[in-house]
Parts: structure tokens; sequence; C-alpha cells
């Protein structure tokens, strides 16, 4: 494997993770609860980014493979709970 596919192979594994990690601030700034959130949209994104790489490298290592649908749906608890702990919504 040269290094440009390496380098697109590793961008596909990490593009749900940056999807996710980018939707959620913003999309989060359209609800009530976005207007409480004390840390800036690209704070969350980079948390939100870290958390779902991080669950995407453990799914990698448990299962032996990427792309396991069970991983995406972790991916996306994980990152909508750092975003809800984030912003706030457990204080009301």
């Amino acid at each position: 494997m040269g290094a440009i596919d390496l380098l697109i192979h590793l961008i596909n594994f990490a593009l749900p993770a940056m999807a996710v990690g980018l939707a959620l601030p913003l999309l989060t700034r359209l609800t009530p609860m976005g207007r409480l959130a004390g840390s800036g949209w690209r704070r969350q994104a980079s948390v939100n980014l870290l958390a779902g790489l991080l669950v995407l490298l453990a799914g990698l290592w448990f299962w032996g493979q990427d792309g396991k649908l069970l991983t995406y749906v972790a991916m996306v608890v994980v990152c909508a709970t750092s975003q809800w702990l984030m912003a706030g919504a457990w204080r009301r």
C-alpha cells in the first residue's frame, strides 16, 4: 500500500467521527440547550471528534475490522453524551 492509499484509508476511517463531531455542536446551537453551552463550538467539536475517534479505534481493536454498525452506534452515543455534558444539560 502506498502513502496515498494509506492517507485515503485513514481519512475514510476518521470521516464518520469528523462528521458527527462537527454536526453535534452546530446542530445543538439550534436548540434551547445550545444557548446554555459554556464552551465554544470549536472546543465541543474537538472533544466530540476525539471521543468519536477513540470509539472507532476501540471498535477496530475489539472487532478486528472497522465499519461495524455497533461501533458507529457506540460512537454516536458517546459523542451525544459528551455533547450533553459540555452543553450543561445535566444541570437542568
